[in-house]
């Protein structure tokens, strides 16, 4: 039976142990590797969506997005903590729930980090056309060349956006010949966008006027179910600016100590990153302002929607906080800070590739220890013999990233992404549970403090924010794993380690594969 085929974990870490990845990482580095992870295009770019979702509510939706976040995040803590090796929230359900279930959350990985990697590319894009070429260069992309087609009913305007598309498959080839190299230049990335984002705070926050709070909840707290708007309607899209942490886990194998480093860099991270968040929603709504844009019977156009770009393309709405591809340097240009503000679009230019990075290399650990495991066929894991990556699975995986960034918008991307993203963290929540009851005695070095009402709460919250998604982000989910479902039956249920009887698998050189995050030389 698919649901008896339970990996001891055991065997996962003495499989772990056999492999050639080195524990280099402290805790400072998975803090920043955390940062480095979570702050991008959900904050520089969705504060824009956010608000035409919710208005000023949009920092209630950071709040409630954390909040789950933090929650979720304790559960990956203790477990990530006790079974410390690649592979996340796959490893974590195979040691408790069976391959099957493992399978489902490999799978909704696989989805999470490659359209999270797209969001980020359309994300970067926007600065780039807005920045550096029409406030720097005095160019102007053509419309076709600067965004996709209408898909799943987005904003019309292009054929291709082909800086999306550029910036994809460069991350890639940086992937390909070795992320060693792409180290070096990561701690200057974060520095720079936190910088940004500090400055950015220190010149709105004096400026902010409380009128224009008012209302708050233009759109209400709760949107309805499908419509993706109102406070929470937001925080299902804004979820996308929190998710960076869980790919802290995914370098679990390469830690040093990681019973006490990995929950620091997993909460520290987080924690960080949601003050900063909320500080920077206040400023960006209390200094312009940011009230959506109103449809038939009072409700906001949906973010992304053709009926929302026409509305921004008149007079009245052209400067509107959620009308901008580049949120946060709009804002400052609107304040009197235009040279700051194209300062914050190049910040965003330069250190957002290292998100798309980030997404990447957690993409290639799921895709490496699936096949290791024998579900996917093991030539996707196949390590180039000079660069020392998975240099094939690096450029599948590029591609498709590449063609989503080049066809798709960000807004729809992110929705998408925070649909795979939420079943992975319901399902490290159970993981949590049942391991507490199937394997008490095992050592814990961090415990989840009330599991009994922390892994409820994860686990509805998770479901609260999927069902506050557009329709549309919410059918993707299923569609995705009943492909993945076929997928597991032709192939993987057949040529799965475990179910021939092979509960270790052979090992496996990898040199410099991880991602040498801040401050780690390799």
């Amino acid at each position: 039976m698919i649901f008896g085929r339970i990996k001891p974990l055991d065997a996962i870490m003495e499989t772990a142990e056999k492999k050639a990845l080195h524990r280099t990482l402290g805790p400072i580095q998975l803090m920043l590797f955390g940062v480095g992870c979570i702050i991008g295009t959900g904050i520089f770019v969705l504060t824009a969506a956010g608000a035409q979702k919710a208005g000023p509510g949009l920092m209630l939706a950071f709040v409630i997005a954390g909040a789950v976040c933090i929650v979720a995040a304790l559960c990956y803590a203790e477990i990530a903590a006790m079974i410390p090796v690649a592979g996340s929230a796959y490893t974590y359900s195979y040691a408790t729930m069976g391959e099957f279930l493992a399978w489902t959350v490999g799978w909704a990985l696989i989805l999470e980090y490659a359209i999270a990697a797209s969001a980020v590319s359309v994300g970067w894009s926007g600065y780039f056309t807005g920045t550096i070429l029409n406030e720097f260069l005095g160019l102007h992309l053509p419309a076709w060349l600067s965004a996709g087609p209408v898909v799943l009913g987005g904003a019309p305007g292009g054929f291709i956006n082909l800086p999306a598309l550029v910036i994809a498959l460069l991350v890639t080839w940086l992937l390909m010949i070795g992320t060693n190299e792409s180290a070096k230049v990561n701690t200057v990335l974060v520095v720079i966008k936190v910088t940004a984002l500090t400055a950015f705070i220190a010149l709105t926050l004096p400026q902010v006027e409380m009128q224009r709070f008012n209302p708050f909840l233009p759109a209400g707290m709760f949107g309805g179910f499908g419509t993706g708007v109102g406070a929470v309607g937001a925080a299902a899209t804004i979820f996308f600016a929190y998710v960076g942490f869980d790919a802290v886990s995914t370098a679990a194998e390469e830690t040093r100590n990681p019973q006490r480093n990995v929950p620091i860099g997993l909460i520290g991270s987080l924690l960080f990153c949601t003050v900063f968040y909320i500080l920077v929603a206040a400023g960006a709504i209390g200094t312009i302002g940011g009230q959506p844009i109103m449809g038939p019977g009072g409700v906001p156009f949906p973010a992304g929607s053709e009926e929302l770009a026409r509305q921004c393309a008149l007079p009245q709405y052209s400067e509107a906080l959620v009308c901008s591809n580049e949120a946060l340097a709009h804002v400052l240009r609107q304040i009197g800070f235009s040279q700051i503000g194209n300062l914050l679009g190049i910040a965003a230019f330069v250190a957002l590739p290292s998100v798309i990075l980030v997404l990447l290399f957690a993409q290639t650990r799921i895709f490496f220890v699936m096949a290791r495991d024998g579900l996917l066929p093991e030539g996707l894991a196949k390590v180039h013999p000079k660069w020392k990556t998975p240099y094939v699975v690096t450029a599948i995986t590029g591609i498709v990233v590449a063609l989503g960034a080049a066809f798709f918008p960000v807004g729809q991307l992110a929705d998408i992404a925070n649909a795979g993203t939420l079943y992975a963290f319901a399902m490290v929540a159970i993981a949590v549970m049942l391991l507490r009851r199937t394997d008490p005695g095992r050592k814990r070095h961090f415990r989840v403090p009330m599991l009994w009402l922390v892994g409820p709460s994860a686990i509805g919250g998770c479901v609260f924010l999927f069902l506050n998604l557009p329709s549309a982000a919410m059918l993707m989910l299923p569609v995705w794993a009943v492909l993945g479902f076929l997928v597991y039956w032709l192939y993987g249920y057949r040529t799965s380690h475990l179910g021939r009887g092979h509960v270790e698998v052979h090992e496996v050189e990898i040199e410099d594969l991880a991602p040498q995050t801040p401050g780690v030389d390799p």
